[in-house]
């Protein structure tokens, strides 16, 4: 399941990042979004959603949020 899938305000834990894009893995790794790391969407918007990763919030689009697997 991918983050466009999961519910809000529920703390899920990333498996994986299914994306072949390398620049995508590094921006997603400098925001601390990697296996095994905590994550809760709080909301989903018309263009992604919004998640919490360790003390910040992030706007994501839906590119972003289909590569996070859960």
């Amino acid at each position: 399941m991918n983050l466009m899938n999961a519910k809000s305000g529920t703390e899920y834990i990333i498996s994986s990042i299914q994306t072949n894009d390398e620049e995508l893995e590094a921006f997603l790794f400098t925001l601390g979004c990697y296996s095994g790391e905590p994550i809760t969407v709080i909301s989903h918007t018309t263009g992604g959603c919004v998640v919490a990763i360790k003390d910040g919030r992030y706007s994501i689009d839906t590119r972003l949020a289909k590569a996070i697997s859960i």
